[in-house]
């Protein structure tokens, strides 16, 4: 595909995850090209398309969406925006990446898919990248081709240096542990049916009444049980953790490549200390991917009913650690569209 028949994308939100997303896009992405940015912020905006060159600019997000010169839409603003922007490219018939959560609650989650589902065809994408990292694509391979045999336990560790002002409790669980959420569906092919939170000593580098570290322990539909550790004031690192317990074996997440440094009677390998970091080459590959479907007509990625499925299971997360009981997890009926889709084939190379 040349440039001029490139797929034409317009982001919204120009924050640190917009920025992450364009400027992957503008150096790694190909049959791609930014057109436009919006952000209710103007000079975000206008920092961002002139980093990118780009030449339009929106300070109302629905502009961009009904933009005839976009084609795809990257949605990269705050999550209680999600619902009606998502709606919107619906209704345009538009593509759209949307990062994660779908939508605030599982209500409007359900709301986008039901409105996709009824259009019978999927235009929706949601940002779970670590479907894309490499290291997790070679180990959901491993599990496919039974190298552990059936698995039983999970262990998933989402650990970063420090969170933003006001990252509370409540996000700790709908916009931490649902990354852990979203992995562990796609690594096993299984629904999580049961969450239970336990809340450890919390670290004296939390604000007040912030529990943190959590520890969710889920339950699938197979009998498998889950462990999660989510502690996002850890300090000394962006450390990001999996092992899968099997029946004859165990699958672990390797390091990413990195320097093993020996010197003045020590050994020690650096951790990286930004999600970016970690994670680079799977924004690139999730954006790619991304691309490459709208051109092909073939869906890749976390679809509208897994962002509402991983919707529904952070709030019964979310009721266990306010209620400190066990929460159970009803997810209702799965429309047609999305039917066999909850296994998806993992990434080559």
């Amino acid at each position: 595909m040349n440039e001029r028949n490139a797929i034409r994308i317009g982001v919204i939100g120009a924050g640190s995850m917009g920025t992450t997303h364009a400027r992957a896009i503008g150096a790694s992405v190909t049959a791609a090209r930014i057109v436009a940015v919006a952000d209710v912020l103007a000079d975000s905006a206008e920092r961002l398309a002139h980093e990118l060159g780009v030449q339009t600019v929106h300070a109302d997000a629905l502009e961009l969406i009904h933009d005839d010169r976009v084609d795809a839409v990257l949605i990269a603003s705050p999550g209680e925006t999600h619902e009606q922007l998502v709606l919107a490219c619906l209704q345009a018939g538009k593509p759209v990446l949307c990062e994660k959560p779908l939508a605030r609650s599982p209500q409007s989650a359900r709301r986008v898919l039901q409105v996709e589902a009824a259009r019978g065809r999927r235009l929706v994408q949601v940002g779970f990248m670590r479907r894309f990292d490499p290291g997790y694509a070679e180990l959901k391979a491993e599990l496919d081709r039974g190298g552990a045999g059936e698995p039983l336990i999970v262990y998933s560790t989402h650990r970063n240096p420090s969170a933003p002002p006001g990252f509370g409790s409540e996000l700790i669980v709908k916009d931490t542990v649902v990354h852990d959420v979203d992995t562990v569906r796609w690594l096993l092919g299984h629904e999580l049916v049961k969450a239970t939170v336990f809340t450890p000593r919390p670290t004296s580098k939390a604000p007040a009444g912030v529990r943190d570290p959590l520890i969710v322990l889920f339950e699938t539909d197979h009998a498998s049980h889950v462990h999660v550790e989510a502690f996002v004031n850890a300090r000394y690192g962006y450390d990001i953790r999996c092992e899968i317990v099997g029946e004859t074996g165990t699958l672990a997440l390797a390091p990413p490549a990195t320097v093993l440094l020996q010197r003045d009677g020590r050994s020690g390998v650096d951790v990286p200390m930004r999600f970016q970091d970690r994670f680079g080459s799977a924004y690139v590959r999730e954006l790619q991917g991304w691309v490459s479907s709208i051109a092909d007509g073939t869906p890749v990625g976390a679809s509208a009913w897994d962002g509402y499925a991983a919707s529904v299971v952070c709030e019964a997360a979310w009721r266990s650690l306010t209620t400190g009981e066990p929460a159970a997890v009803q997810l209702g009926d799965k429309p047609d569209l999305y039917a066999g889709r909850g296994r998806v084939a993992a990434l080559s190379g």
